[in-house]
């Protein structure tokens, strides 16, 4: 069959059979014959590029599991059987084949479908997908499951990629499921990422006999005969795989890793031939024993933009499907990014001192790292989706002097724990963490928002823990974390734009444990860190002649905390409100309530954060007002606590 076009202008020829219109659930797909697929994938395509043209989310991931996702859908009986998405980027085709489709529009808005998996959304969606590289161990776990269950006959799938196969935790999965009984397949998407290379005719052949019914009925009745006169046991049936995985890599003249794991590995295979992949599926299925099925796919797939500029095209915002162009708005009167200031600021400090190098898990985009990576690149490094790595490596950098800046999203932050206590703060090296994408970060909701950080954080021995208010101290901040006697140095900002216009001002240090009044006044005090500190700044703003007077202090550090503040604010007010883009439970709320107590003062003490849930997907606006962050709401505590005094 000719290959469909990938030129903007040709998606129409997907308009006539509107197969995509008559799948409600994947069991409507299934009673189509397999000549009808390659039209569906064109649809599905279409569609996917129609509804974010206009509904911004992950266009490229998606893109290019269109036939994967088809072809999983027809083989596999889901719900039945089980699909665990690795990164939920991929899974907007899968979300439109299992119901979503007529409320795809309200995807990652309020009250509408997440961006991501969630199997409390759909009874289709295994296993939820914000944080890469868990869907083997989450497969594996469910595969076992069955077993125990007696219900062997459920197959599951684990789709892995765009980039998730760098994290640690797919290869614990890899190493338990080749020592655990089960019949888990992996699909390894594989967009690019240099895992395996083509090795043409011969790799070919290789994939054609090895996935063929005939080719495993044969391996398999061999297996049966020779167990049954005893020269196969199955205690040497790991031996036996390994033999036969040699002998392929003596044939085709290479290995790959999945092999030395013990698992039985197939391909690379066009991921975008659809026919081809529902007869591989069809043929490995069943198989005993774990398997990984290689995929070669293209991200952006059959959109010609997004195929030649992958990063770009991601998540690309609101766009033009006819001309391919992006639909960006630029006011140049709006302040810089949060994230921009911090790349432009790291490489003037790195500029100034050469032991300053910049680390990042796979975002040196979203993070603005690209600009120390082309300024200085033998001093900036993605470690690839591995934040545990990238903070230990920081740890080692730190441990012969250099002084590493290391960007990683707050919520995926939590994914390094240990190594920040173990690897980091234990041996007090001297590393600047800066936390992007910290508090509530709008449409990817909960997997993503960065909520939890001051909260863990804060119980860390030799840990600086600071928030700026705004661009100016974000540069200050990241100058202070850089002094020799900073030590293990932990900076947490916003996603999106800041406050200021003239950001780029003298450095100058910002002594660590010193907050500032930024307001006085006598009925209440309000102490708040970080970009929040605004929205507290507006709401003061908001009562009239002064009455009530607020006083209104930004704490700048959460570790150590200033203390001459807090017996200042203790002795002095009756009432406080304390605000954080954060938690309630364990963060600045929480600090504030602990040393009034252990300290004599009995003052009042209303907290204002997010509540102890899991917040929604939704604009920052929304889910301000939601968790009652916004200045309208930070009013009515104030006249609320006021009335009280």
């Amino acid at each position: 069959m000719e290959k469909q076009s990938t030129e903007v202008s040709n998606h129409n020829v997907y308009e006539k059979k509107r197969l995509l219109e008559q799948i409600h659930v994947p069991a409507d797909m299934r009673r189509l014959p397999p000549e009808d697929l390659p039209d569906v994938c064109g649809e599905l395509r279409q569609f996917i590029i129609d509804e974010l043209s206009r509904n911004p989310g992950h266009l490229g991931a998606s893109l290019g599991t269109v036939e994967l996702t088809v072809a999983l859908h027809y083989v596999f009986n889901t719900p039945i059987d089980r699909i665990v998405w690795d990164v939920g980027h991929q899974a907007y085709g899968h979300k439109i084949l299992t119901g979503r489709r007529e409320c795809f529009h309200t995807l990652r808005k309020l009250g509408g479908i997440s961006g991501f998996p969630n199997p409390s959304e759909s009874e289709y969606d295994a296993f939820i997908a914000g944080h890469a590289s868990n869907s083997i161990s989450a497969a594996l776990g469910i595969s076992t499951a069955f077993e125990l269950q007696h219900d062997s006959d459920r197959h599951v799938v684990a789709v892995i990629g765009d980039g998730a196969m760098t994290g640690g935790l797919a290869f614990e999965g890899l190493n338990n499921a080749s020592n655990n009984p089960n019949n888990l397949l992996i699909i390894l998407n594989d967009n690019d990422m240099a895992i395996d290379h083509n090795v043409g005719g011969i790799s070919r052949y290789l994939v054609d006999i090895t996935t063929s019914q005939t080719y495993n009925k044969v391996r398999y009745d061999l297996y049966r005969m020779m167990r049954k006169v005893n020269l196969i046991t199955e205690d040497r049936r790991e031996s036996i795989l390994r033999f036969n995985n040699s002998l392929k890599a003596l044939i085709s003249k290479q290995h790959n890793l999945f092999e030395g794991f013990s698992i039985r590995y197939f391909g690379p295979v066009d991921g975008h031939d659809v026919l081809n992949l529902v007869q591989k599926l069809n043929d490995i299925k069943d198989m005993k024993g774990p398997k990984l099925l290689h995929l070669k796919t293209q991200k952006g797939k059959g959109f010609k933009p997004a195929e030649d500029s992958a990063t770009e095209w991601h998540a690309p915002g609101k766009f033009n499907k006819e001309t391919g162009k992006r639909i960006i708005s630029i006011d140049l009167n709006q302040p810089q990014l949060y994230q921009d200031v911090f790349g432009h600021t790291l490489v003037e400090l790195a500029e100034r001192d050469d032991r300053i190098v910049g680390v990042t898990p796979a975002m040196p985009t979203g993070s603005s790292m690209c600009y120390l990576m082309k300024q200085l690149p033998d001093r900036a490094f993605d470690v690839g989706i591995a934040e545990g790595h990238a903070v230990t490596f920081s740890a080692g950098l730190a441990k012969e002097g250099m002084i590493p800046f290391c960007n990683i999203y707050s919520s995926f932050m939590q994914r390094a724990y240990d190594e920040i206590i173990h690897d980091t703060a234990l041996q007090k090296l001297h590393v600047v963490f800066c936390l992007d994408r910290a508090g509530l970060v709008g449409e990817d909701g909960a997997t993503h928002h960065g909520v939890f950080d001051l909260a863990y954080l804060r119980p860390v021995p030799n840990l600086t823990i600071a928030s700026p208010i705004n661009e100016v101290d974000l540069r200050n901040l990241m100058f202070t974390g850089s002094r020799d006697d900073a030590g293990t140095f932990v900076i947490r900002y916003p996603r999106g734009k800041g406050e200021l216009h003239n950001w780029r001002q003298p450095l100058e240090i910002l002594p660590a444990g010193k907050g500032r009044r930024l307001r006085d006044g006598s009925d209440l005090a309000i102490l708040s860190i970080g970009p929040i500190g605004n929205e507290v700044r507006k709401a003061i703003e908001m009562i009239e002649n002064e009455h009530p007077s607020v006083a209104h202090y930004d704490m700048i550090y959460l570790k150590p905390a200033d203390e001459g503040i807090l017996h200042e604010v203790g002795k002095r007010f009756k009432s406080i409100i304390t605000v954080e883009n954060g938690v309630r439970t364990g963060g600045l709320g929480s600090l504030v309530a602990e040393f009034m107590t252990e300290n004599g003062y009995m003052p009042r003490i209303r907290r204002i954060g997010a509540p102890d849930r899991f917040i929604e997907h939704g604009t920052i606006d929304e889910l301000f007002g939601i968790c009652g962050m916004n200045a309208e709401h930070i009013f009515e505590a104030i006249v609320t606590e006021c009335a009280k005094v």
